[in-house]
Formats: structure tokens, C-alpha cells, sequence
């Protein structure tokens, strides 16, 4: 292949003039003539020639228009007519798909669609179109992906009228897995029972959520259940300062006060314990259930432990929560109890649902860009498409 005819980047073409102004305009046609698409019959006649005229790649700052002229074979072995076929052109289109590809990824990445429309004479309309096709084709190729085996499961808004949606993600590969509108059993039961590979699931990431866990049990027979440590820590929180409410209503409101009782107490300084102390002395019970609470917190932040140094520490928590059980923190002692197996292979397990919140994060960033979505669907496509994709096809 000459120079000339690999301007193009077209297998099977021969350049025969090329015209440069405002726009290049190159004029092609088939190196040599193909033998029948039916019944490889040869030689096949040519019947008649036509032109089509379609966009291709810019050259420089330069559109480059490509003239083709495609000739209608007749087989005279099997009567069959067709016209001759082109890689990267595909019929009744007015772009080969190495333009359309072009305007999808200079999309994609940031480029508006003014600007694509004024440097690539189409319309915003176009580019919109040729955006979505590209997309579709991407989550379709994906649609049929089987579940990761390690799986970070949480809810996340998406609208006042249709409620919330579940996230599934691929907490190994750090990819959004799907997106699904609802977060009840009756919501996912049919979503769920069309997935596969969920016999394959072996870990799954999770807040102490019940509707969750049972939806586990029943849809991942083969997964085990690990809590999220930063839930866990929330919830022994949140009981803390509830008791305390009940305890001193005045003392929770205030300010300094409730900085000092939230934070762990080896991140205080000498004068904050010190301070925190005179104010503990005055409540005898609230100054148990504090220094309970950050002892049970240190327990739930270890992580990467031995099988042999886990063993340990569950000797201790046990002995915790049966004593949390006969306080005024009996609630929190009953749901530590409920979840104590999920919670003990979070110190074995070093992936956490810190890459979920932070998905969560980009899908809300991505809803107030759009001033909301009405349709899930196109929800879901934008979710997967930037958060499921690193948004680059490796061929055409």
C-alpha cells in the first residue's frame, strides 16, 4: 500500500484524486473486485456504480470528506446482487465510524457540543445521537458480564418520586457493577433472579442493613457477609449520644462537648481529657458507658489481623457486648450480638464500602450536573458509562 492510499486508514481502497481547500476532499474506490458474498463465485460482474459521499477523520484542523464509489456486483453463478462491502463503513450512514468514534470520545471528554458542531460541520442533535449509540453499544457488551466475586452492596437517592436505587460494585476492580431502582426485596426480586453468576459471589461488603442480608442469604447462597467498619463505628456512635441525650440534655448540646465525646480518646490531648474528665465525674453512668464505647471502638478498628490474633479479640468483644447487654446500652449490645459474625471478618477482610460512598459521591456530582433525571434508564447509562467504563473502545 502507497502513501497516498494509506491517508485514508481504510483496508481495500485506492485514492484516486485528492482535492484540498476549506475541506480535503478524497475521491476512492475498491482496489480490486470481490468475489461473491454468497456462494464465493468468481468472477462476479459489475451491474452498476454509485457515490456516496461520508465524513471520515480531520486531517490537522482540516475535515476530510471522503467520495466512494461503490459498485453493485451481480453473481452470475446464484443470481444474487449486493454491493461491495467496506471495513469501518457501514451502510446508509453519512460518516465512516472512525469520524463517529472521533466525535464520541471528544465528547466524552469534555468537549460541548457546540463546539464539536462548529469544528465538525454536524449538528448538536448529531453529536447527541452518535454519543448514545456509542454508549448503548458499550452497556450492551457489558449487560452480559457474570457478578464480581467480591461485591459492595448500598443504597443511594435518586429521586422524591421513584425513591431509592441500589448500587452494586466490583469492589476488586473498583468498577460500578450495576445500578438498580429500588431497595426492598419485592423491588430487586426480578432484577436478581436474572443475574448471573450470582453462585459465584463469594464476599459481600455491607452496612448493617437487614432488608440487605436477607437478600443475600436468599440471592448469594455461597457469599459471606462482611460489615462495613465505618457503619459499625456510626452505629455505636449514634447510641452513645443518644444515651447521653437521655442522660444530660443540656450537656449534648453543647458544642465543645460533643467534639470531645465523638472523638477517639487517643486523639485527645492532655488538657482535652483532662477537661472531658471534670465533666464525666459528674456522671458516674455516662463515664462507664464512654470508656465502654472506646474500648469497644478500638476492637471494631482493627484490621488485617491473624486468624490466631482474631481469636483474641473476639474473647474480648463477647465479654464487651455481654456487658453493654446489662446497661442502659442493651440495644446496641442486642444488634452487635445479631451481626457479631459479619463484624469479626471485617478484621480478616481489607476491602471496605469506602468505594461505594465514594461512586455515591460521583453519581450526585453527576445528577446536579443534569439537574436531575426523570428517566432511570438514562441514569443508569451515565452511571455505568462513567463509572463502569473508562470510556475508550480498543477497536472499531
Amino acid at each position: 500500500m502507497s502513501q497516498i492510499d494509506s491517508i485514508l486508514g481504510i483496508d481495500g481502497l485506492e485514492v484516486l484524486r485528492v482535492d484540498r481547500g476549506s475541506a480535503i476532499h478524497v475521491w476512492a474506490k475498491p482496489k480490486r473486485r470481490m468475489d461473491c458474498i454468497h456462494c464465493q463465485y468468481r468472477p462476479i460482474r459489475i451491474k452498476a456504480t454509485h457515490e456516496r459521499t461520508l465524513k471520515h477523520t480531520r486531517q490537522g484542523n482540516q475535515l476530510m470528506v471522503l467520495h466512494l464509489s461503490v459498485p453493485k456486483y451481480h453473481c452470475l453463478n446464484c443470481n444474487h446482487y449486493f454491493r461491495h462491502p467496506f471495513k469501518g463503513i457501514r451502510p446508509r450512514h453519512r460518516a465512516t465510524e472512525c469520524f463517529r468514534l472521533e466525535i464520541f470520545e471528544a465528547h466524552d471528554g469534555g468537549i460541548s457540543q457546540h463546539k464539536l458542531s462548529l469544528t465538525h460541520h454536524i449538528s448538536s442533535a448529531t453529536v447527541e445521537r452518535w454519543y448514545h449509540h456509542h454508549l448503548n453499544k458499550r452497556i450492551s457488551e457489558l449487560s452480559g458480564r457474570s457478578c464480581p466475586i467480591v461485591l459492595g452492596i448500598d443504597e443511594h437517592f435518586f429521586s422524591r418520586k421513584q425513591g431509592y436505587a441500589t448500587t452494586l460494585v466490583d469492589l476488586r476492580n473498583h468498577k460500578v457493577f450495576d445500578v438498580v431502582l429500588g431497595r426492598s426485596e419485592p423491588s430487586l426480586r426480578r432484577y436478581l433472579n436474572r443475574l448471573p453468576g450470582r453462585d459465584r459471589v463469594q464476599f459481600v461488603v455491607m452496612d448493617l442493613s437487614e432488608t440487605y442480608r436477607q437478600i443475600v442469604h436468599h440471592y448469594f447462597p455461597n457469599a459471606k457477609i462482611i460489615s462495613d467498619r465505618f457503619h459499625v463505628i456510626r452505629l455505636v456512635n449514634h447510641h452513645f449520644l443518644k444515651l447521653w441525650q437521655q442522660t444530660d440534655p443540656v450537656g449534648r448540646k453543647n458544642r465543645g462537648l460533643l467534639s470531645l465525646m465523638r472523638r477517639h480518646r487517643w486523639r485527645l490531648s492532655e488538657e482535652q481529657k483532662h477537661n472531658l474528665g471534670i465533666y464525666l465525674d459528674q456522671y458516674p453512668i455516662l463515664r462507664s458507658l464512654y470508656f465502654a464505647k472506646q474500648r469497644l471502638n478500638s476492637l471494631l478498628l482493627s484490621r488485617h489481623l491473624r486468624r490466631y490474633q482474631a481469636k483474641k479479640k473476639i474473647k474480648r468483644l463477647t465479654r464487651l457486648i455481654q456487658q453493654l447487654s446489662h446497661s442502659p446500652a442493651k440495644s446496641l449490645a442486642q444488634t452487635l450480638q445479631s451481626w457479631l459474625e459479619p463484624i469479626v471478618r471485617m478484621w480478616r477482610f481489607s476491602k471496605s464500602n469506602g468505594i461505594t460512598e465514594g461512586f455515591h459521591t460521583k453519581m450526585e456530582m453527576m445528577s446536579r450536573r443534569a439537574f436531575g433525571f426523570r428517566n432511570f434508564e438514562n441514569y443508569r447509562l451515565r452511571v455505568l458509562t462513567h463509572c463502569g467504563w473508562n470510556g475508550i473502545f480498543n477497536r472499531v
